[in-house]
């Protein structure tokens, strides 16, 4: 039987699902997707979508992903472990959704500011392709930049405290400057972007000085903010490397968020994609939330 044949099961008012039982009191979060494409021939699609495996055991309810008209779905994962789904896109419109409850421990995230940066040759080896330029983070072209801004503050989680505090202010945030071909390098430049140009520019900085660091994209709740709170969407943060641990540092937004569920993690954003399509096609409609269960 394959994920579209699956059916989501009806969720009550309050979010709970009769088929699995709360076994807690923690804070819940429902979070799903509405996405509407048009594609004018069959198109090969791959969708990272679903929840990552370091959170399936908070999933309340399954995060089965829904195609309408169904298609047969495989899945795998890909070299940073995160799982991928293939579908053959029909001719035509076709809908992609998913609304699920998860689990969450109700913390903000952790800062750990006696946490230190590890000597490169310390380093683990599944660490080491966090130091290196990719296609959206190019640090090598930010080399001489980082260190002569980062290079006076003392190693560790105070230097990319550091990073994040300069990006946060170097770029306006505006849905209206998003660009998918944007780097890290031009985001500096340009002063302005989404979330994920914030992450990119902090991960360059953070490779440059080599702290291995990787992209990060995901649900957002606005639980513990105030109003108004902004349109549904997907959000970009990135992970550093101290202390022998990976931490969450958020450049967007720069301080401590209740409510990140990880989708999936890479080396930028073009690891990360939450839709790959090999061929034209046209997004009619895009939805997505991560609400607090009453």
């Amino acid at each position: 039987m394959n994920a579209t044949e699956r059916f989501l099961p009806s969720l009550q008012k309050d979010g709970s699902n009769p088929a699995y039982e709360d076994v807690d009191n923690q804070l819940k979060l429902r979070v799903g997707y509405r996405l509407e494409y048009e594609f004018p021939q069959p198109t090969p699609t791959i969708l990272m979508l679903n929840i990552h495996f370091t959170r399936v055991s908070d999933l309340a309810t399954p995060d089965h992903i829904v195609i309408s008209p169904p298609v047969p779905i495989s899945g795998y994962r890909d070299g940073f472990g995160n799982w991928c789904s293939r579908i053959l896109a029909p001719c035509g419109r076709m809908l992609i959704s998913s609304d699920c409850v998860i689990r969450d421990s109700g913390k903000s995230d952790q800062a750990l500011s006696d946490a230190q940066q590890v000597p490169v040759e310390e380093l683990p080896e599944e660490a080491l392709v966090f130091l290196l330029a990719s296609r959206f983070c190019d640090s090598d072209r930010l080399l001489d930049l980082a260190w002569s801004l980062f290079g006076a503050a003392a190693p560790g989680w105070p230097r990319v405290q550091a990073i994040c505090d300069f990006v946060h202010r170097r770029i306006k945030f505006g849905y209206e400057h998003a660009r998918v071909t944007r780097s890290a390098s031009e985001a500096y430049e340009e002063q302005r972007g989404v979330c994920r140009d914030y992450a990119h520019l902090a991960v360059a900085f953070c490779r440059a000085l080599n702290i291995p660091a990787r992209y990060c994209t995901g649900y957002l709740s606005d639980v513990g903010t105030a109003p108004p709170y902004p349109p549904g969407d997907f959000a970009a943060w990135f992970e550093a490397y101290l202390g022998g641990d990976w931490h969450t540092f958020d450049p967007r937004n720069n301080v401590p968020r209740i409510g990140r569920v990880l989708l999936a993690r890479g080396r930028d954003a073009a690891d990360v994609a939450i839709t790959t399509t090999f061929g034209p096609n046209t997004l009619h409609s895009f939805h997505v939330w991560a609400d607090e269960v009453s």
